[in-house]
């Protein structure tokens, strides 16, 4: 065990990109750790996911529109990701109805989750039984157990109102908010903050993501209050609708600009080149590489680490692994006589 191991790590996000970082970090849990791959070796002690609410598209929109339920997509994303293994069950809360009748789309965690809810009258209890259900190596919260909406006021002074609105919108995002702005955090996100030795922001969609984590009250403010070292991950490519030619420092001035400043001490960028063939493809949907501007992360008293982290395959996405072990080196280089001396480019 390495002798800067970590007490407690929080990571806050949503989407597929909080379950990437997910997936990678659960080999690094010390207690009762699952079966560790080669040269991994544990160094967290306790795992905490901080996740957003605001969906409202697909399977996670209609149950919250028919059930007046908190959406389950991103908790159950994160449940699959923390599981003990690929088993058969974490393939079932994957799984997805096919058809053409009222379930057609839906994944049984959605349904699931849900379903515990109205059982035990409590989301946070269906969070917890679900977790024991597939032995998850962590713990998940959802950033508020309010009923928000996300509101965003485009630089072209439209306003829309919805993640699935925003996500889909050509225009840039000048401002976002909750509706309503006054939702109360869970405690334990705040309590699980506090006591964090290193807390992660990212990857994951800027807007719809990773802000409205930070626009629940109390959360930004616990997040620049705490002593841990705090890490952005910044996204391997912009996404079309809300992050249209930002790069590494657009992404974390856009989150200052809303919940204020000094919330990060170290960003993560990727250094491994893009196949051509991927780019191009990617390109005519409107989405390219996230320009590194080192020198503007650099004057916001950012530490750069930039690492080989692409997975494989004709979609951009992070390796889990590859994500887990920056995260560690981070923690690493910050721990060192030197770490806060230098800035690797």
């Amino acid at each position: 065990m390495p002798s800067n191991s970590l007490h407690s790590v929080v990571c806050i996000g949503g989407g597929t990109g909080l379950a990437c970082l997910l997936k990678g970090l659960k080999y690094r849990v010390i207690e009762n750790p699952v079966i560790i791959p080669p040269r991994m070796k544990p160094w967290i002690s306790r795992l905490t996911a901080v996740v957003t609410v605001s969906d409202d598209g697909g399977s996670s929109g209609r149950l919250r529109e028919e059930l007046q339920v908190l959406p389950p997509g991103d908790i159950r994303n994160c449940l699959v990701a923390l599981g003990a293994d690929e088993s058969l069950l974490a393939r079932l809360f994957q799984y997805r109805f096919a058809g053409s009748g009222q379930l057609h789309g839906h994944s049984f965690g959605n349904l699931f989750l849900t379903a515990l809810t109205s059982v035990t009258g409590d989301f946070l209890e269906a969070i917890r039984v679900s977790s024991d259900v597939l032995a998850i190596k962590g713990r998940i919260y959802p950033a508020t157990l309010n009923d928000v909406r996300l509101k965003a006021v485009l630089e072209d002074g439209c306003t829309l109102f919805g993640e699935s609105s925003i996500s889909k919108s050509q225009v840039r995002i000048a401002s976002l908010s909750l509706s309503p702005p006054d939702c109360r955090p869970v405690p334990a996100v705040l309590e699980a903050i506090r006591r964090a030795d290193l807390i992660t922001v990212g990857p994951g969609s800027l807007f719809t993501s990773l802000l409205p984590n930070l626009l629940v009250p109390g959360i930004a403010r616990a997040l620049r209050k705490s002593p841990a070292l705090k890490i952005f991950i910044c996204n391997l490519m912009s996404q079309p609708g809300e992050t249209i030619g930002f790069s590494a420092a657009d992404h974390v001035e856009a989150l200052y600009r809303h919940a204020g400043g000094g919330l990060f001490d170290v960003m993560i960028l990727n250094s491994q080149p893009i196949s051509p063939t991927v780019l191009a493809r990617y390109r005519k949907e409107g989405s390219a590489p996230v320009c590194a501007d080192r020198g503007r992360v650099s004057s916001m008293g950012l530490v750069i680490i930039e690492e080989s982290l692409l997975a494989g395959g004709r979609v951009v996405r992070h390796d889990p692994h590859l994500l887990a072990e920056a995260v560690y080196k981070a923690w690493g280089r910050a721990k060192s006589p030197a770490g806060s001396a230098g800035k690797e480019a």
